[in-house]
């Protein structure tokens, strides 16, 4: 069984199509966010856009939780 947080993503990330692509979205949000965050200044509508993405990033993290917490409770000997 996997040891540690990152092992049992990295097992979620070839096994689970759906954790897989939830980590994708994640990181492409992620990506449009750094690039929001690395601007000086923001127009209001950047400024829209940088609190949706971190809504729906959090969003994807808590589904991507809720996957290894699941597969933890059936993994459970």
């Amino acid at each position: 069984m996997e040891n540690t947080q990152e092992e049992l993503k990295t097992h979620l990330m070839q096994s689970d199509d759906e954790f897989r692509q939830l980590a994708e979205q994640h990181a492409r949000y992620h990506e449009q966010l750094e690039a929001l965050e690395a601007k000086s200044h923001l127009t209001p509508q950047e400024e829209v856009e940088e609190h949706r993405l971190k809504k729906v990033k959090l969003q994807l993290k808590d589904q991507m939780n809720q996957i290894i917490s699941r597969y933890r409770t059936q993994n459970v000997a």
